[in-house]
Order: structure tokens, then C-alpha cells, then sequence
């Protein structure tokens, strides 16, 4: 914290004691929650303005963005600022502004969470470094379980008991894929497809704003595999990674997670029901580094199991995607027990990041890592620890999030059993459009 330190809700509310104010006139001492949200947006565009990539998504007020792009705080003054907010949001609490009011008070516990990620930000951005679990702590409100290589090594084990062939089980693995590599001048079909699949399962259980669309651009050279750019007024434009062959499953999972009902939807939802229906505005800048990506990459990870659930997704690529690539369906099956093996696994990719940004192994070791226990090539592993290099704590938001929107639906909406899909996907719309955070889910 600055020298100047965070004034605190218990200072405020005294303030408010001294000036003979009650709960009810409160907001007369501080500012009401609609001018904090205009503060919050201008604080984060102000972020942006000194870490490029840092707004992932804006579609608030021009006039916001020429303001702050004109004359932009210096990040010291960014920090204050964004402390400040949390003092001024927890007095807020401390008065009972949300007395009674559910979601009122989600959404002030929602800002002061991504306030906090923000003065968090603002110190990074100044030379202040964290250990990988009080980063992730800080930005993203949660800290991600661990998982040991004894287990990692017993999943291996199983693994090599059910893959056919001889040499190393990666190479094993990938002979058994080859016959999933789509042509390249077939991806396109196919993932069309795949999305129209996805979009058209979604609307048969949410509604979707009227107009809403994408559109779709192959590109290289990029840490990531996919990435949906949310451009406002219910319309992304998705990009798709072709650094690495694009595996015949890869359709459904990008389809899903980008466009329906993953972040596509998640974005639009936030944009109709939040910003638009309610006017609060601090949902129209989304911060990447910030509590709501680990529920975007939460839920939209979470959204291919919505979509297809059990064996649809299995009997549709057979059906629809295959013919299209020009493919025969090889070995789907012994795949499948793979990926649920690989299921048990899903936290060696964070246990790699922690260790190799916590500078307890090299980036050579970060590499072997990721190529011994996801299985993967060198260039694979090699993409993958440039991801962890520059989106660092990140990663968390994949698998924990999900892990987390899994129990919630789970809780409200019932074991997945075929027969309460209904119950479910109002469970996953609630995901989609209540201010919740990693810490707020867990409660």
C-alpha cells in the first residue's frame, strides 16, 4: 500500500457519525453506488492506458474513453484511487445501503473484489511482485489447489496400462489423434458447424439478445488457442489460433467456449441484463486481470458439458463433424477414457505455472513438465508456457473456474443426469448474469 494508505470503511463510517448523518442519508457524506461505478470504469480504462491488453472488452460511454485518453492519472494516483473506491464500497456495507437487497449487495461485494484486483494491478504494473497464490489471490479471488507429481505419476501409470503401441506414451497418444487432425482447408466448415451446433443448443434454453452475432478469423503466431473479442452490442469477433493442427474435438470446445454458451454469451448476457436493464455501468469495461475472468473462463469452459452433455457431443462429431473433415472416426473411445484420465490431471498445468513463476523450476523444466504430464509435443508445451509467461496467475481461471460453476449448477440445479437439463441451464443463466466472484461462489 502507498504512504498514503486506504482509507478505511470503519473511518468513513465515523465520518459519517461526526456529521450526524444515519444509514438511510449515508450517501450525502460518500458517493452513491452509480458515481462509484462511473469511477470504477474511468479507473480501469486509466489502467489500460498504461498496460496495453489490459481492457479486454468496453462498451460503456465514448465520451469516458476520450476523457481518460486524454489526460490519464499517473499509476501511483491509479492505485489511490482504486483504494479509496474499496473504503468508500465498504462503508457502503458498513451503512446497510444493501439492506434486504440480495443482489445489491452482490454487486457492491462484486466491485470492492474487482477493486481490489485493480490496486493489485496498479502495484504490478509500479515493480511489486506477489508469489504466484497471493497474485492469483488478489486478481482473480482464489487460489487454485495443488496437485502432487506422486498423483500425476499414477494417472501416468493408468495411462500407459490402456494405450496401445510401443515408445513413449506422448507419441502413443498422438499416433492415436493423427486421425483426428482436420485438413486445413476444411477447418472452416467444420467449425462452422460445430457453432451453429452450439448456438442452436443454447437458444433452446436461454435467450439470446435479439441481433447478437459473431464473426470468425483464423489467425497464427498467438499464446493462446482461440480468443473472443466482445465488441459490444451483443457481437464478438472470435479468432482461432492455427499454430498447432486443429484436432477434430477442438471444434466443439471452441465453439462452446468462445461463441455458445461460453464467452459470446457471457458477455452478452452482461451486457443486457446488467448494464443495459439495470444501468450498472461498471459492467461495461471488463479488465482481464480481474475476479470476472474466472468466471467467464468458469462458465465457458462449463459450457461445453451444457450443450452436450454425456454422449451428444461424441454422436454429433461422428455424425456431422468427421464427414465434414473428411475423416472416419478412429479411436474415439479409447480417446475418451484418455481425456477422463486427463480429467484427474487438470491441475498439473497450474502446479507447472506456480513452481515456474515462483522460480522453483526452469523454463526448460516448465516445458518437460508440460510435455510429460499433458502428453503434448514440444511445440505444444512450448506454446504453453509462453501463455503462463505472459498471462502468468491466468491459468487458474480454466480449471478452477469451471471446478467452481460445476458445484454451483450441481447445487442449484441438480446432478447432470439427463433428466433436470431445464433446472441446469437456469443454474448456468444465473452464472451468467449475477455479479459473482471465485470467493462469493464458494459461500
Amino acid at each position: 500500500m502507498n504512504s498514503v494508505g486506504r482509507l478505511t470503511a470503519v473511518a468513513l463510517v465515523a465520518l459519517l457519525g461526526a456529521c450526524g448523518q444515519t444509514d438511510n442519508d449515508a450517501t450525502d457524506v460518500f458517493p452513491p453506488l452509480d458515481q462509484v461505478a462511473e469511477r470504477y470504469v474511468k479507473l480501469i480504462l486509466a489502467i489500460g492506458e498504461h498496460e496495453p491488453g489490459y481492457v479486454d472488452a468496453y462498451y460503456g460511454p465514448e465520451a469516458w474513453l476520450n476523457e481518460v485518453a486524454a489526460s490519464t492519472p499517473a499509476i501511483d494516483a491509479l492505485e489511490l484511487e482504486a483504494s479509496t473506491l474499496i473504503a468508500v464500497l465498504q462503508a457502503h456495507q458498513a451503512t446497510g445501503t444493501a439492506s434486504g437487497d440480495v443482489l445489491l449487495a452482490q454487486r457492491i461485494q462484486f466491485l470492492i473484489k474487482q477493486l481490489i484486483a485493480a490496486e493489485a494491478r496498479t502495484r504490478i504494473i509500479q515493480g511489486v511482485s506477489y508469489s504466484f497464490d497471493e497474485e492469483t489471490r488478489l486478481l482473480f479471488d482464489a487460489v487454485s489447489p495443488g496437485i502432487t507429481e506422486q498423483e500425476l505419476e499414477t494417472s501416468l501409470a493408468t495411462l500407459e496400462a490402456i494405450v496401445p503401441g510401443e515408445g513413449p506414451l506422448n507419441e502413443r497418444i498422438a499416433n492415436l489423434r493423427q486421425g483426428s487432425i482436420v485438413p486445413t482447408d476444411r477447418v472452416d466448415a467444420v467449425f462452422q458447424a460445430a457453432m451453429q451446433a452450439c448456438r442452436t443448443r443454447t437458444a433452446d434454453y436461454l435467450a439470446l439478445p435479439e441481433g447478437e452475432a459473431f464473426t470468425i478469423e483464423y489467425v497464427t503466431d498467438q499464446p493462446w488457442s482461440a480468443y473472443n473479442w466482445y465488441q459490444g452490442k451483443a457481437m464478438s469477433l472470435i479468432q482461432v489460433n492455427l499454430d498447432q493442427p486443429f484436432m477434430i474435438e477442438r471444434a466443439i470446445d471452441l465453439g462452446c467456449h468462445e461463441g455458445y454458451p461460453g464467452h459470446h454469451v457471457f458477455n452478452a448476457q452482461l451486457e443486457s441484463e446488467l448494464v443495459n436493464a439495470r444501468g450498472w455501468m461498471e459492467f461495461s469495461v471488463y479488465p482481464l486481470y480481474s475476479p470476472l475472468s474466472l468466471l467467464a473462463e468458469g462458465t465457458a469452459n462449463l459450457g461445453i458439458q451444457m450443450a452436450f452433455p454425456g454422449d451428444e457431443r461424441r454422436d454429433f462429431e461422428k455424425a456431422v463433424l468427421y464427414p465434414l473433415a473428411g475423416l472416419e472416426p478412429g479411436a474415439t473411445e479409447i480417446l475418451e477414457q484418455v481425456a477422463e484420465i486427463f480429467r484427474l490431471m487438470r491441475y498439473s498445468n497450474t502446479e507447472i505455472a506456480r513452481r515456474y513463476l515462483d522460480g522453483k523450476a526452469t523454463r526448460e523444466e516448465a516445458i518437460e513438465w508440460t510435455m510429460k504430464y499433458s502428453l503434448s509435443s514440444r511445440s505444444r508445451a512450448e506454446q504453453s508456457v509462453a501463455f503462463i509467461e505472459f498471462y502468468r496467475g491466468y491459468v487458474i481461471n480454466y480449471v478452477l473456474g469451471m471446478d467452481l460453476a460445476v458445484d454451483y449448477v450441481d447445487r442449484n440445479g441438480g446432478i447432470e443426469n439427463g433428466e433436470n437439463a431445464a433446472e441446469r441451464w437456469r443454474a448456468y443463466e444465473m452464472l451468467l448474469s449475477t455479479p459473482l466472484t471465485a470467493s462469493m461462489l464458494e459461500d
